[in-house]
């Protein structure tokens, strides 16, 4: 059972440690579906299987999906789908189908072939509307044309007879039989005239009464249809083989001191891979030594290289630039994000969003009122006194355009086309209610720290006091040696960009809560908080009016003492950085005419010094996870679609409150879980281009689904009523499938559109 997948349906955390509550899943290809009544059978007969929770089928890449809260009955699934008329295909789930399987008459030979047979048998027709007439005596041309449509009718079109039959003896019916009978019944009117050839009165009689051209030009069309839409499919899946080209097939791995070319299979978590420059990472780690540049452009849809050095983590899939990296493997095979975000994409682009329940109804009785429609339109024909090969040719007609490819397709291809642009630039769905959803977005909800802010504290201001300003940092820095605090972090990353290199400083006690003392050149310091330095009698009043202006803005405040003569040597002030694009992503939103509000639990100073740099429209700082909760189910209660953005923890609940929730990639797996949509790279940007995607896509469906059922509308009273005849019948069914597919890959071209400058 190697093509057999079992995952976690809820595998959407993108990091390798998070493992949530799995039920089964089972995801293969589906062989013989060819509209939108085979994915209706095909999704019955799995649900009927015992212990199938749901099923899902998608037309577009031939693949099923189906859910149980225990192992599931894969034997009882094939018998399943054998009995209904399909067949499994012998695939891994993560392997991407070539669109339609490799099958000889299927593909483009077969329509060459088809084509080359096809055309003489139009000749006669087309000297008729130009006035001339083939000097070819009747009986001859009668048996050529038998001679040249039999090969197209039963070795080309054989695959309409066996899923049509498959589909009757299920008890139900598809396109193939639509297509069998109509042909047949032009085929056979024809051979019958043939065989009675010598009652018939002459030529003129003899060339109406053969329909040959119209069975094989109708196969030929169908055929030319069906290749060009697994053309067309194969580039609607390009997202997901541009992400599984770039899994390396090898990692070089140090052991021992020796390093070794093995195949990725064999390398396991703790491995040191050696990762050169220009090569492609093949595993997820963190970079024990070595710096350099790393593209993460078809993982993350970050355009630019970013810096990588000891201690930061590296994805599968990037590639390294100019230096040698040391990594230590912590995710391997399926538990790496490349591998995570691929399910995620193939999960999304196998689901099938909510305006697709009612094509499956449609669908479902579909086959059968064509059926009637046609034998409708025969009777009504004859009834009032047209010859039966007339009213067999109209009723022709409409068995052959009323095929519903392009209804089964309208939907999957525009879902598969957007999710996979979406993809390209860092945009993961997960949700096809979110997709749907997100176009109805009024209200865009905000977390402030690690959304619209960096999350990492940086230093904003030193102010020296019985000091200069090199000195206090110098001072600083020391103090800060050796510490994993952010703020400390942030005093180091200021000393370093200044070339300040810190003494060192001994005696360290931590005071929790408070700060920290030690000594630095002999030097007894303090470092806190404004409460460490009143414990310690020391004044703070020389930078007190100063201080309170920096807290009133969102600053954090610590304290630099000299503890020996209780002196004051200065402060340092830190701040979260509003991120680079917070502004141009809100100001992005408010062109869309979406509302914006932000939610924090930071005080107010901050969550204002935030906003007057990203201009979000209503500010509410203080508050609790529950509060947050509370507040979008109260946006939501007054009407609005809410969309929740945050990243960590403390966001979850109101991610999952949300209508829609989008979590930023890097922070909480929690947050990533809870939301309907993840952004690669934490650009709140993406959050404009998110809900842009999702309303072009949900466009693309709607347009498909107006055309795709225009097609039959109008398609099916113009066959009844003789206005159209098999041939161009069956052009149109062809070019409806291929029309929806084409419209749908337009979507291909989409790019996050960098927002306006507002003045």
């Amino acid at each position: 059972m190697g093509w057999l997948k079992i995952q976690a349906s809820q595998e959407y955390a993108l990091k390798a440690d998070y493992s949530p509550p799995q039920p089964y899943v089972l995801t293969f290809g589906v062989e013989g579906m060819t509209c939108a009544s085979c994915v209706a059978r095909v999704e019955r007969a799995l649900s009927a299987v015992p212990g199938v929770a749901s099923a899902s089928v998608n037309l577009a890449t031939e693949q099923a999906r189906v859910e149980s809260s225990g192992p599931l009955a894969i034997d009882a699934m094939r018998a399943a789908l054998d009995k209904a008329g399909f067949g499994v295909t012998e695939q891994a789930a993560m392997t991407v189908p070539d669109a339609e399987p490799a099958r000889p008459k299927a593909g483009g030979a077969a329509v060459l072939w088809s084509a080359l047979l096809s055309l003489p048998l139009m000749a006669p027709m087309v000297a008729d509307w130009f006035g001339y007439r083939l000097m070819v005596a009747p009986q001859t041309l009668a048996l050529l044309q038998l001679l040249l449509a039999t090969p197209v009718q039963f070795i080309f079109g054989a695959r309409f007879y066996k899923a049509g039959f498959k589909a009757l003896l299920a008890g139900g019916g598809n396109m193939d039989l639509l297509v069998a009978l109509g042909t047949s019944a032009a085929y056979g009117t024809s051979v019958y005239h043939v065989w009675r050839f010598e009652t018939m009165d002459g030529y003129a009689h003899a060339h109406s009464s053969l329909y040959f051209e119209a069975s094989a030009v109708v196969i030929t069309l169908v055929l030319l249809g069906k290749w060009l839409e697994a053309r067309a499919k194969r580039q609607a899946v390009s997202a997901i083989r541009a992400l599984q080209s770039l899994r390396p097939d090898r990692a070089r791995v140090r052991r021992g001191g020796v390093e070794t070319d093995v195949p990725i299979a064999q390398v396991a978590v703790g491995d040191i891979v050696v990762v050169r420059p220009g090569e492609r990472i093949a595993i997820d780690g963190v970079v024990l030594e070595g710096d350099s540049q790393v593209d993460e452009a078809l993982i993350t849809g970050e355009s630019l290289p970013v810096a990588r050095g000891p201690g930061d983590r590296v994805t599968g899939g990037a590639i390294n630039g100019e230096g040698l990296l040391l990594v230590r493997t912590t995710a391997i095979g399926a538990e790496t994000v490349l591998a995570r975000i691929i399910r995620l994409v193939e999960d999304a682009q196998g689901a099938k969003a909510p305006v697709q329940r009612l094509v499956d109804k449609v669908s479902a009785i579909f086959v059968p009122v064509v059926l009637v429609l046609a034998g409708l339109t025969y009777g009504g024909w004859w009834y009032t006194g047209a010859e039966p090969e007339l009213a067999l040719m109209h009723a022709v007609a409409v068995l052959v355009i009323a095929c519903p490819c392009a209804l089964g397709l309208a939907t999957p291809a525009a879902i598969m086309a957007g999710t996979g642009a979406a993809a390209r630039h860092g945009i993961l769905v997960k949700d096809m209610q979110a997709l749907e959803l997100a176009q109805r977005i009024t209200t865009v909800v905000f977390d402030k720290t690690g959304t619209l802010t960096s999350g990492k504290p940086v230093l904003a201001a030193l102010e020296p006091y019985a000091t200069d300003r090199q000195r206090l940092l110098v001072l600083a820095a020391a103090m800060q040696r050796g510490s994993e605090h952010a703020l400390a972090r942030a005093v180091m990353d200021a000393a370093a960009q200044r070339g300040i290199v810190a003494p060192a400083a001994v005696g360290m006690t931590a005071m929790p809560g408070r700060g920290l003392s030690a000594s630095v050149e002999g030097l007894p310091l303090l470092l806190g908080s404004a409460r460490l330095m009143q414990e310690h009698h020391i004044s703070l009043a020389p930078l007190a009016a100063l201080a309170a202006q920096l807290e009133q803005d969102g600053h954090t405040v610590s304290w630099l003492a000299d503890s020996a003569r209780h002196e004051l040597l200065g402060l340092l002030a830190f701040a979260d950085p509003v991120k680079p694009t917070a502004a141009g992503a809100v100001h992005a939103l408010h062109a869309q005419g979406i509302a914006t509000v932000m939610l924090t639990g930071d005080n107010v100073g901050a969550a204002n010094r935030v906003a007057k740099q990203a201009p979000v429209q209503t500010v509410e700082a203080g508050l609790l996870p529950e509060d947050k909760t509370r507040r979008i189910s109260e946006l939501k209660e007054a009407g609005g679609v809410v969309a929740m953005v945050g990243d960590g923890i403390n966001d979850a609940p109101a991610l999952a409150a949300a209508d829609v929730g989008i979590a930023m990639s890097g922070g909480a797996d929690a947050a990533m879980h809870a939301a309907g949509i993840t952004l690669m790279r934490p650009d709140p940007l993406l959050v404009a281009g998110a809900i842009d995607i999702s309303r072009r896509t949900v466009r693309k469906i709607r347009q498909n689904l107006f055309w795709a059922f225009i097609y039959n509308l109008a398609g099916i009273p113009l066959a009844a009523a003789g206005l159209l005849n098999p041939m161009v019948a069956g052009a149109a069914m062809a070019a409806s499938s291929v029309s929806v597919v084409a419209n749908a890959l337009l979507l291909r071209r989409w790019k996050p559109v960098p927002p306006k400058e507002t003045p």
